[in-house]
């Protein structure tokens, strides 16, 4: 039995690994996650969308945002966070900067995970990169109709602040904020 206090891994940016008593780590992906990252993408992505935007959507969302290309280049940006279990990416966040702000783009969890406070983990490590860059905000948007991200961002602090019609019959993107106040810890 080793007597060495347990510390946090470190991932490969340096940055403290968050490990959580029930095995899920939250660090920055590395390329040997890319098969992982776009898994969490293709089947989130159905499940959620497709009773809100149609099968249509949903091809043309994986086709733009969830390809090896697109997702090597968020990761190879440090842009890519991951939720691993054992070996298993369950989890992804990636972010970054769009104009002037600090843009989460993506927050997803497999079904089969949710309401164990990943996805909070996941946020709470992106509110850690924002402060870091020493960015004052943090945006993101979902698409209307998806009433669970509704939820999990008005909890965590996310403040509706307009919305977008992109025409086709698609439902809208809500626009959402969050303010970091100077100190605020994640």
């Amino acid at each position: 039995m080793s007597t060495t206090p347990e510390t946090d891994p470190i991932d490969a940016d340096g940055a403290t690994v968050a490990l959580a008593a029930d095995g899920v780590v939250i660090r920055g992906a590395v390329g040997d996650d890319l098969s992982g990252v776009l898994s969490v993408g293709h089947r989130t992505w159905l499940a959620t969308y497709e009773p809100i935007a149609g099968p249509e959507y949903v091809a043309m969302g994986l086709a733009k945002w969830w390809t090896s290309d697109v997702v090597t280049d968020s990761i190879r940006k440090g842009r890519t966070l991951v939720a691993v279990e054992g070996d298993d990416v369950v989890g992804v966040a990636t972010f970054g900067p769009q104009d002037d702000a600090f843009v989460l783009w993506k927050l997803y969890v497999l079904p089969g995970h949710h309401g164990h406070g990943i996805g909070s983990r996941l946020l709470d490590a992106v509110v850690d990169r924002a402060r870091e860059s020493e960015q004052s905000r943090i945006t993101l948007s979902y698409l209307e109709g998806n009433q669970q991200a509704a939820r999990f961002y008005d909890k965590h602090g996310f403040v509706e602040t307009h919305r977008e019609t992109p025409g086709s019959g698609l439902p809208e993107s809500v626009w959402m904020a969050r303010e970091l106040e100077d100190g605020e810890q994640a």
